[in-house]
């Protein structure tokens, strides 16, 4: 069994166990306050195993599993025995890293709270975005699109959503997820870089 499917399989029971016990999603909500005052730390990536509903539990773990698997087959050609430790390191880093900026903004502020595995989805679809760039994705789910251009859509968009704070969508740890998760695999294999800009070229 992939560490993909794994992870999804998991993830997928943790959150609707925390859908149906309050008490559960509670000790493993991001919440930067409780974090920086009572030594938390495991939050950072404890949110990333719940989920607000069904249909947002359902939409990252479909991101992750479609990506992921795709990526940590990449992984495999390349770094073998190591592989499941680079695609665990990505992910699960992917979370941690993503919280961070929102961490230290909010440290001081008891009232927030977030919950959801967006940024490591973000992280294993831009490393998808840079081992296969060229590669067809569908924006909206009709309009196809090279995955390179969406890659530069989407982090512009998140930035700029991130700015306006319009929503209750985690914008921010959307682009730091997909920040990291491109970063990463290049510091994995800096061959990846190189053969990413000569695809592009190539397109």
């Amino acid at each position: 069994m992939s560490v993909t499917l794994i992870l999804v399989l998991i993830t997928a029971v943790v959150s609707y166990t925390g859908l149906n016990n309050a008490e559960l999603q509670r000790k493993l909500i991001f919440n930067p306050y409780v974090i920086h005052h009572r030594n938390e730390w495991y939050r950072l990536l404890s949110h990333g195993f719940i989920h607000g509903d069904l249909m947002h539990g359902f939409f990252n773990l479909f991101v992750l599993y479609v990506f992921g698997q795709a990526v940590e087959g990449a992984f495999m050609s390349v770094f073998q025995e190591k592989a499941t430790v680079c695609f665990l390191l990505l992910y699960l880093g992917g979370i941690v890293a993503s919280s961070l900026i929102t961490y230290v903004k909010q440290k001081d502020n008891p009232g927030y709270n977030a919950l959801g595995a967006s940024g490591g989805t973000a992280a294993v679809m831009f490393a998808y975005v840079l081992l296969f760039p060229n590669s067809e994705l569908e924006l909206y789910f009709f309009i196809p699109i090279r995955g390179w251009i969406f890659g530069v859509l989407y982090l512009w968009y998140s930035h700029y959503m991130s700015k306006k704070n319009l929503d209750n969508i985690g914008h921010e740890a959307h682009l730091w997820g997909a920040v990291y998760g491109f970063l990463i695999t290049i510091a994995f294999e800096p061959q990846f870089f190189l053969e990413f800009m000569n695809k592009i070229k190539l397109f």
